[in-house]
């Protein structure tokens, strides 16, 4: 189940209508679930797991709750907003063959009355997810989250695919949203407009957090950055988000979902595009209905005299003919990425997407528990925050990094040297490279992602010790991440840490000891963001950076150990000559022993050594 936070409730409060019917199809989390049932009238949902929904019958004693397949349910009459933000996969049991990702939209089309929403979820097979996941997706999912296997033609394979598949079912697009930073716990919701353009690398950032749990074979914040840069932020979404409007009235070209032969049901074509001979005897000439034959999704209306009816939306209100607009034209206001339609004031039974205008979001992101909406101009905070602009500029480490690879040290060394400038004259203590936007002038802390501190010193009260200790917290979070993810550095010395960022302070014109580096480690413990990458979950390049330093180190030993080996077989053989050495004199002293000369010698010698001692006992 994909785990919907703060972005997903401020969609749905917007686009949930005031006493209307809902019905959530699939499962989906508590808190959203609660949310609907306090602000609906009437809700209804449809789930496969029977323990799931007794659970929910009991949470919610008088909800709607119906177990089954999503084919087998028949409501009375069709609801004003239909939500599967978990997709369609999960609607369909094991016993039965499983439908086609198109019939099962058809299915949900035919769920929403004239008028009303449908927000639908549908996971990205080529996601930047899938990309960074080392593990296989079929690894993923346990038994509980038993989805169908095998290829589906009518899956979308992108946006515009989508679009159309939407478009088949009888639907109109009004706002696709690209989720990020993954399937499973999408944190952001940003619209293709957004994604079409070239988004700051600041806001790449909040849109790239890595899962904890899970095993990656690359940064992700590198490759989501390359994903907006490119423009692709749409197509490698890990999870698409739509919110699709169902016309009262057929559309040009607009095919509309209808019951019947569920093989041909994504892909019937539209009663626009029929022959008239084709047509059944009580359809118009542009494919309405007669009175004689009302659909039968749409309910009766009985009209007293006197009264004709106006629909707004999903509800029918009556008003006296005495009280008639005029019959005019008029442009009504609608969301974004729906065609405005022309609407007669007054025109009896007129249901059009502009009966309810609903603001949809540009953009909605989750950080630390808030939800800031994307505008044209910048980020505003919800529910009531003021509005600042997204700071323009590459992302800080981005650029050390590359100039790292390049072995530029004289550019590192600058953007240190302005870095630690900045710091001191007008700097935010809490920052670090990640979180810091340089634009070839000045920097720029990223709104979203830099916590306010209350206890953090004013730049202009700090001394010098002060502002070489952040400085040195920053630049130990640096090396600690360009370690860590295996990056090429110009000092190959340095196998740790500390010893990378003391080398980095000294570039930076701010020599630090040790003891700036604990009170670094202390600082960067109080403002609670551990520079550590947590112990258990390293990515892919984290597993090949260790080896590789574990293979330099191995090496290392080995060319030791050998060179060890070699000066011990020389002196081995040194040793050995010297003990052979050593027997030839001892056998040539030994011969020499037994030969007549050396034993008279001794005998001669003898009588002159006592009389020596004689002589030395009488004069001493």
């Amino acid at each position: 189940m994909t785990d919907w936070r703060g972005v997903a409730l401020e969609l749905i409060r917007r686009v949930l209508p005031p006493r209307g019917r809902v019905l959530m199809v699939g499962p989906h989390p508590e808190a959203l679930v609660d949310e609907v049932v306090t602000a609906a009238s009437t809700v209804a949902i449809v789930l496969r797991s029977y323990p799931d929904a007794c659970s929910l019958g009991a949470r919610h004693p008088g909800l709607e709750v119906s177990c089954g397949r999503l084919e087998a349910f028949e409501p009375r009459e069709p609801y004003d907003l239909v939500l599967a933000l978990d997709g369609v996969l999960r609607t369909h049991s094991a016993e039965a063959p499983a439908a086609s990702w198109a019939e099962s939209v058809s299915a949900l089309a035919r769920l929403v009355a004239p008028g009303g929403r449908l927000v639908l979820g549908v996971r990205n097979d080529l996601g930047v997810d899938r990309l960074l996941e080392a593990r296989p997706d079929e690894r993923v999912g346990g038994d509980d989250q038993w989805a169908p296997h095998g290829f589906d033609v009518t899956y979308p394979s992108g946006p515009q695919a989508l679009d159309r598949g939407l478009e088949d079912a009888g639907l109109a697009v009004e706002r696709f949203y690209g989720a990020y930073p993954g399937r499973r716990s999408p944190r952001a919701l940003v619209a293709r407009e957004a994604l079409a353009r070239l988004l700051p690398d600041s806001l790449a950032v909040p849109l790239s957090a890595g899962d904890g749990d899970r095993m990656s074979v690359a940064d992700p914040l590198q490759l989501t950055r390359l994903a907006f840069r490119h423009r692709l932020g749409a197509e490698l979404a890990p999870l698409w988000l739509t919110v699709a409007l169902k016309p009262d009235q057929p559309q040009p070209g607009l095919p509309q979902g209808e019951p019947g032969d569920e093989d041909q049901a994504a892909h019937r074509p539209s009663v626009h595009e029929r022959p008239a001979e084709e047509r059944p005897a009580d359809e118009g000439p542009a494919g309405e209905v007669t009175d004689g034959q009302r659909p039968a999704h749409e309910p009766q209306v009985h009209e007293p005299q006197g009264h004709e009816r106006q629909v707004q939306g999903p509800q029918v209100h009556e008003r006296p003919r005495d009280e008639q607009a005029p019959e005019t034209s008029e442009r009504l206001p609608i969301a974004s990425g729906v065609p405005a339609v022309l609407v007669p004031s007054g025109a009896a039974g007129t249901v059009t997407p502009a009966a309810r205008p609903v603001v949809l979001p540009l953009g909605l992101i989750e950080d630390g528990g808030v939800v800031h909406e994307l505008t044209r101009r910048g980020l505003r905070g919800l529910p009531d925050g003021g509005e600042r602009p997204v700071p323009r500029g590459r992302v800080v480490e981005e650029v050390l990094v590359e100039a790292c690879a390049r072995e530029d040290v004289r550019a590192v060394r600058e953007l240190l040297a302005a870095l630690a400038e900045w710091l001191e004259t007008s700097g935010d203590a809490t920052v670090t490279t990640d979180t810091l936007v340089w634009d070839g002038r000045r920097f720029s802390a990223i709104p979203l992602t830099t916590p306010p501190v209350t206890h953090a010193p004013d730049p202009s009260d700090r001394g010098d010790d002060e502002a070489r200790v952040v400085l040195c917290r920053v630049l130990w979070r640096f090396a600690v991440r360009l370690l860590a993810a295996g990056h090429h550095h110009p000092w190959p010395w340095p196998l740790d840490p500390e010893q990378l960022t003391l080398t980095l302070c000294g570039m930076a014109g701010r020599p630090c000891d040790t003891g700036d580096l604990d009170r670094a480690r202390k600082l960067d413990t109080e403002l609670g963001r551990p520079a550590e990458l947590p112990a258990g979950t390293p990515t892919y390049r984290d597993l090949l950076g260790a080896r590789d330093r574990l293979a330099d180190q191995l090496t290392a030993a080995l060319s030791r150990v050998s060179r060890l080996e070699t000066k011990l077989s020389y002196r081995e053989r040194e040793l050995s000559r010297t003990k052979a050495k050593l027997k030839r004199s001892q056998r040539k002293a030994a011969a020499y022993r037994r030969t007549l000369g050396f034993r008279l010698t001794r005998r001669f010698a003898r009588p002159r050594k006592v009389a020596r001692r004689v002589m030395r006992l009488l004069s001493g």
